[in-house]
């Protein structure tokens, strides 16, 4: 947690320990805060979705295919179709070679991410260079699974038009 985060958070959480009459601060207390200010939501029957991306192809990309195929139930997010969905992380790979992905996915675990969709800017051929990395950033070791299959010839299309 980054310093100047700490007094906020230490703040927030004995506001609410006050809020509920309580003097000192209690595990509950600090849980309910973190729920809060970071938006987890206490329903385990979420499917919990993240998308990792390319991080060339964000420098020019806003991520707005990605986003709207995941708000939509589009292309490859159709299977998440009238379920219960939360999109808990969208990031970039760290850059060639993907170092990031393997960090940013075991800190997802913590959230009870279920699946990290790999964009499309990382797979296709077009309009940017696929991904050299792919299987690197597609561990095998990861559980929660990366699916290595792009978002969308849609999200791609989308891309091209920015």
């Amino acid at each position: 947690m980054p310093g100047f985060v700490k007094p906020l958070a230490r703040k927030a959480v004995e506001k609410m320990a006050e809020e509920h009459g309580m003097k000192k601060v209690t595990e509950e207390i600090a849980l309910k805060v973190k729920a809060k200010y970071l938006g987890i939501e206490d329903d385990k029957n979420k499917k919990k979705i993240a998308i990792v991306r390319c991080d060339i192809v964000s420098e020019v990309c806003p991520g707005i295919g990605c986003l709207q195929a995941y708000e939509n139930s589009k292309e490859l997010f159709e299977r998440y179709a009238g379920k219960d969905t939360a999109l808990i992380g969208f990031f970039t790979c760290g850059g060639c070679s993907g170092r990031r992905t393997f960090r940013l996915a075991n800190n997802l675990k913590r959230y009870g991410v279920d699946v990290i969709h790999m964009s499309s800017c990382m797979l296709m051929e077009e309009p940017f260079n696929r991904c050299i990395f792919k299987e690197d950033v597609n561990y095998p070791s990861l559980n929660p699974r990366v699916l290595r299959q792009g978002l969308a010839d849609a999200s791609s299309e989308l891309i091209r038009r920015y």
